[in-house]
């Protein structure tokens, strides 16, 4: 279907009392693209969270929103391509709703020859023909005639985040989870300790030296009252002290603070005080990627360096687990390599074909397993289908395991800073979740690792892990 034709008026064509009128609907996607060019990034204006907490009947005014539906009146019907804005003086009278109507017109009430210059009269009305919006706009009506192809706005997109407040959600009917957070002594950890607390996702049990705690607290204003905290000399004493209250059953899941990985995992991967189990510990990123429709669980990029057979299909089983605890019934795994085909000088396609066949005698359960596949044509059905490739993972696959650690690194950290991704880091594999978050995370990044890690923990406890339970 061809695109809309805009045709202007030349200043001569334009008559007093002409009018033009476009009327539409407000979205929340409206909104979130609008700012996305004009800047205007406050939380009243984006925040869908808003929008289901206070409804459509409390929001507040897109008043700079209905400004621009003006000039696009303008610029697109009268007097069209070609003119120039000279300004607008708009009174916005009324609040317009997210999923309400409204029509803007214009009308022409005064022409200066030697200028060019068109003066419109502006009216805004909501769909119960209340007035919302009143004003003047001015501009330089074109001298040459105009015909063009309307832009196609459809080719306009924005990426938003949404995975991660669906995980927060699932868990307000789950008791918060008791976590020993090992060593919050900055900002960042002890921040989003206490936030994940305020939301009712866990029950901090903050792990440390109490004078560096008490002091962090005091200079970012926190509040530490009501807390339980246990008092350590220095970082090592805090791993270690975490890991034991979990051992004691004192806490269902670990939390890294401002100590160094390797110190908490040391204590967590020890043979004689640790929380070993049979599987071998691994770590996934729970992924929000824009361009992507669904969670992706990136595995292993931060534990296992070459990983083997063995170790590989750990790593496997252990995100199956976590993919079904978010609740997708059956995953599907793509083992990724260079390429698709099987080579025996490429240790990771001899791997990834062995995995498979793992996976159709039981060794790996719960999920469909597919690989070797290179990652254009996992991601894509289309790159799979040039490709000759038929698999029910191309292309739609929950999981995708890597060969090794700095494949799985350079693949999160490039969804993270080229497609706007976000990574909630959980580990795996030992006997609670461990909450792995970085300084550089944001607030719903470390919300959501601390969701992924109620959502397991609850899983564990059982029907006493909910609010309602015995």
């Amino acid at each position: 279907m061809s695109r809309e034709t805009l045709r202007n008026r030349c200043f001569d064509e334009i008559g007093i009392g002409d009018t033009a009128a476009v009327s539409h609907t407000l979205s929340l996607r409206d909104v979130q693209l609008f700012a996305a060019v004009s800047g205007d990034i406050s939380p009243t204006q984006l925040d869908s969270e808003l929008d289901r907490q206070l409804g459509p009947s409390e929001l507040a005014a897109h008043s700079m929103w209905l400004g621009a539906q003006v000039s696009g009146l303008l610029g697109n019907q009268l007097p069209g391509p070609g003119m120039v804005h000279v300004g607008q003086d708009l009174q916005f009278l009324a609040p317009l709703l997210i999923g309400e109507q409204v029509t803007i017109t214009i009308t022409a009430t005064a022409k200066e020859a030697a200028s060019r210059c068109v003066t419109f009269d502006c009216l805004g009305r909501n769909g119960r023909g209340m007035t919302i919006m009143t004003g003047t706009a001015r501009v330089i009506a074109p001298q040459t005639k105009i015909s063009m192809e309307r832009p196609d706005a459809a080719q306009v997109s924005i990426q938003s985040h949404d995975r991660f407040a669906v995980l927060v959600e699932r868990c307000q009917d789950l008791r918060p989870v008791p976590v020993a957070v090992a060593h919050p002594c900055d900002e960042s950890s002890l921040g989003a300790a206490l936030q994940a607390w305020s939301d009712g996702l866990i029950e901090p049990i903050l792990v440390g030296p109490l004078v560096k705690l008490r002091a962090v607290a005091e200079q970012h204003g926190f509040d530490l009252s009501g807390l339980r905290l246990e008092d350590v000399a220095h970082s090592h004493a805090a791993a270690y002290r975490a890991v034991e209250l979990v051992r004691l059953g004192k806490a269902a899941a670990l939390m890294k603070g401002s100590l160094h990985t390797d110190e908490l995992m040391a204590e967590v991967v020890s043979r004689e005080s640790g929380l070993r189990t049979e599987r071998r510990i691994s770590h996934a990123f729970v992924m929000d990627v824009p361009t992507y429709h669904k969670p992706l669980i990136v595995t292993d990029a931060a534990i296992n360096i070459a990983p083997d057979l063995d170790v590989k299909r750990d790593i496997c089983q252990n995100a199956i687990d976590l993919a079904r605890t978010l609740g997708v019934a059956r995953p599907k795994v793509a083992i990724i390599c260079a390429v698709e085909s099987i080579n025996s000088r490429m240790i990771c396609t001899t791997d990834a074909a062995s995995l498979c066949k793992m996976a159709d005698r039981g060794q790996i359960s719960g999920a469909l397993v597919d690989g070797p596949l290179a990652f254009d044509n996992a991601i894509s059905q289309e790159a799979a289908r040039i490709k000759n490739i038929d698999s029910l993972v191309a292309g739609d696959p929950d999981i995708v395991v890597v060969p090794d650690l700095t494949a799985g690194n350079i693949l999160a950290k490039q969804l993270t800073f080229m497609s706007n991704a976000d990574g909630a880091g959980i580990v795996l594999g030992a006997r609670v979740p461990i909450i792995l978050t970085s300084r550089a995370d944001s607030k719903r990044t470390k919300l959501a690792s601390c969701a992924v890690a109620c959502l397991m923990a609850s899983a564990t406890l059982g029907k006493g892990s909910t609010k309602t339970g015995g």
